[in-house]
């Protein structure tokens, strides 16, 4: 294999959550498998990640906790980033899109295109919504998808279905700050003109050809990315806008864009360049070369991104110059969860750093098991059931019992030292042959991103091995032909350190340890596959256990802990993160009495209420106006929250907040002392 140039890039996680398993199986253990494997073929790689620290879905999140941004995205990043270090990750870097040089990165890029007029500027209706007094970013409205009809669909995408939208497309389009049906106005935005593009992004996903020129292999992109992609040229790219009115990302760096930030899906991918830059900065490298020339680009992503890496990143690309297309998007569909799609806001998951929290002697066996359950071009499922299926009678059973037997048997008989090879029968012939033939397979496989087929021959070499020791039995041999178990262990042994080679992509702890077990160690591929790894009289070191059985006992903890966690979400909200003892005793509660109350004009939900504190009398706009009229509330003893920021709503400005009970239904309820106290007491 000619040795390539490869930049890698796995997808940017979202800074408004923990990893969790169906993350990892579906971009970043794939995308690590294939950057070791290329290393060690000598490839030139570059490995590149980071977190997508803007966009509505972290403000959203930060509305919800009622904190800052800047407080979510730095919460996450640091969750993120020591589970991918502690689960081996293996990135170059792991950046961050809230770093300077990603802002200047993506206003530069910005710039170059709107001088290159490959934006249109233009004015149209976008939904508002109108307690809140600001306009909609796609993940501020949710409705039902007009695809496959899901209710949970957002303005941009339907994760169900991976449908791209815009958010006009919903069927009854809901606020997702009110609940209110947002109205339509009037704002200004840059396009990118789309449907400009259409003919040469036909010949380029479906042949591979760009300006005449083969790009990349085709037949390699999945059925699935190059299906999607069609799907949406074939009806018709449209204008998408490139900028937000948002108060939270990258400031769109011209005249007349005050209050506007560049959409989150121009600005993420960015963050692959700036990243780079930085990596660049830090090994002196020039990141240009990463970017440009002949370099093979591969993005890992799951399939609900594939339209913005597969179509409007390679447009934003292109219209830039000189910038490198993707060569490949392996994209993965979704892990389920016990019979049920993962889910954050249901906390129907098992994330990651809490994984590896409980278990963190056993990184191996669960990249094992999500690799053989990969969703490469299906959904699939994670169960605890199979997760200890396949830890005992794969990694135990297979792997394990092989190289115990390999490396006890050549203590016992040789002192550790490895014997020498002798006569050769057919058999040995013939396991031979497959020992020289797997490394080839895995590499193939590898090369077409087909990592768990790729695995399954690694463990197949372990499978050669244990029947191989089964079918000879020399425990039984020595005793009658002591010479023809010296050929039978060296070959055993060949076997051992040759699985320490092809495991490192997949496992690479456990080669590690069977490196050590054998002295031996070698991080180039080019040795696989050879039966003299290990040289006659080589002194062997003593084995220990390489993979421990799961027992019964830990599959039960963790079902009922997920069904315990699917009772109460039925129900109630999920607990929120932690907060620290500091950060609530910030929170300044006290008692007020209401003594005036009026509906809001042309606001159905809302009432303004003046409210006696005990250190002042102030307006305080709540919701309530459903539940209760303004009658009924005048003279109330109330829970208010009093140094929550004043903010203006439909005009009237908000100077705190009234806390209020609310049932699985939605009705809601005063929290009153049961006596009598006087406004102004505290809350503690």
């Amino acid at each position: 294999m000619t040795k390539e140039k490869f930049t890698v890039t796995a997808a940017l996680p979202y800074a408004n959550g923990p990893l969790h398993l169906g993350h990892v199986a579906g971009v970043y253990l794939p995308s690590d498998i294939f950057v070791r494997f290329l290393r060690m073929n000598n490839h030139d790689v570059a490995f590149i990640c980071g977190s997508d620290e803007h966009g509505a879905a972290i403000t959203l999140r930060a509305k919800k906790e009622g904190i800052t941004p800047e407080e979510i995205v730095e919460r996450y990043n640091g969750i993120i980033g020591k589970a991918f270090n502690d689960f081996g990750i293996s990135f170059d870097i792991f950046h961050r899109t809230s770093s300077e040089i990603h802002h200047e990165t993506a206003q530069e890029f910005f710039k170059v295109l709107d001088n290159k007029r490959q934006f249109t500027k233009e004015t149209s209706e976008q939904y508002y919504d109108e307690e809140y007094n600001q306009f909609l970013a796609d993940r501020y409205i949710t409705g039902t998808c007009p695809s496959c009809k899901d209710d949970g669909a957002y303005g941009d995408q339907c994760e169900k279905c991976g449908s791209a939208l815009s958010p006009t497309d919903l069927i009854n389009p809901k606020s997702t700050l009110s609940g209110n049906t947002p109205v339509m106005r009037t704002t200004s935005h840059w396009y990118l003109p789309m449907q400009n593009h259409e003919q040469w992004l036909k010949e380029w996903v479906n042949d591979g050809v760009l300006d005449g020129v083969k790009q990349h292999d085709a037949s390699k992109w999945r059925n699935q990315v190059v299906g999607q992609c069609m799907s949406w040229i074939d009806g018709g790219l449209r204008p998408r806008a490139m900028t937000r009115d948002l108060d939270w990302g990258v400031k769109v760096p011209v005249k007349g864009s005050d209050g506007k930030v560049l959409y989150v899906w121009l600005d993420a991918p960015i963050g692959y360049i700036s990243a780079t830059k930085q990596w660049a900065i830090d090994n002196n490298k020039n990141w240009k070369d990463y970017w440009t020339g002949d370099r093979k680009l591969v993005h890992f992503i799951g399939k609900d991104n594939i339209v913005f890496h597969a179509i409007i990143f390679p447009i934003l690309l292109k219209a830039h110059g000189d910038l490198i297309l993707p060569d490949n998007v392996p994209a993965y569909a979704f892990l389920n969860l016990e019979g049920d799609k993962f889910s954050t806001s249901r906390n129907w998951a098992v994330w990651l750093h809490e994984y590896i929290e409980r278990y963190p002697d056993k990184i191996d066996e669960l990249k094992y098991v999500l690799t053989s359950i990969a969703p490469e071009t299906k959904d699939s499922e994670f169960t605890w059931k199979e997760y200890q299926t396949r830890i005992n009678s794969e990694l135990a059973d297979i792997l394990g019992n092989f190289v115990n037997r390999a490396l006890v048997l050549t203590q016992k008989y040789y002192d550790g030292k490895v014997p020498a090879l002798g006569e050769l029968t057919d058999y040995d012939s013939d396991v031979i042959a497959q020992i020289n033939a797997i490394p080839g397979k895995i590499s193939a496989l590898s090369y077409k991103y087909k990592f768990r087929e790729a695995q399954a021959e690694a463990m197949n070499l372990a499978r050669l091995g244990n029947k191989y020791l089964a079918d000879m039995e020399p425990w039984k041999l020595v005793k009658t032909d002591p010479v023809r178990v010296e050929t039978i262990m060296n070959i055993a042994l060949q076997i051992t350190a040759n699985l320490s080679i092809v495991l490192q992509p997949f496992l690479p702890e456990t080669a590690e340890k069977l490196s050590e077990f054998l002295g031996y160690k070698t991080s180039s591929w080019g040795h696989a596959g050879n039966i003299d790894l290990i040289s006659v009289g080589h002194l062997t070191n003593k084995p220990s256990i390489l993979f421990q059985k799961i027992e019964d006992s830990l599959v039960e903890t963790e079902i009922e802990k997920l069904e315990a966690t699917k009772t109460v979400e039925t129900i109630f909200d999920p607990q929120k993160e932690d907060a620290s003892f500091d950060e609530f005793t910030k929170m300044d509660i006290r008692l007020g009495t209401i003594l005036e109350a009026e509906k809001v004009k042309k606001a159905d939900k809302l009432l303004k209420l003046i409210v006696d504190t005990g250190l002042d009398t102030r307006t305080i706009v709540s919701g309530i106006a459903k539940h209760y009229s303004p009658e009924e509330v005048v003279g109330k003893t109330v829970t208010v929250l009093m140094n929550l920021p004043p903010r203006k709503i439909r005009g009237v400005e908000s100077q705190g907040m009234i806390l209020m009970a609310e049932d699985a239904n939605g009705n809601l309820s005063f929290m009153s002392p049961e006596k009598a106290f006087e406004a102004g007491c505290g809350i503690h």
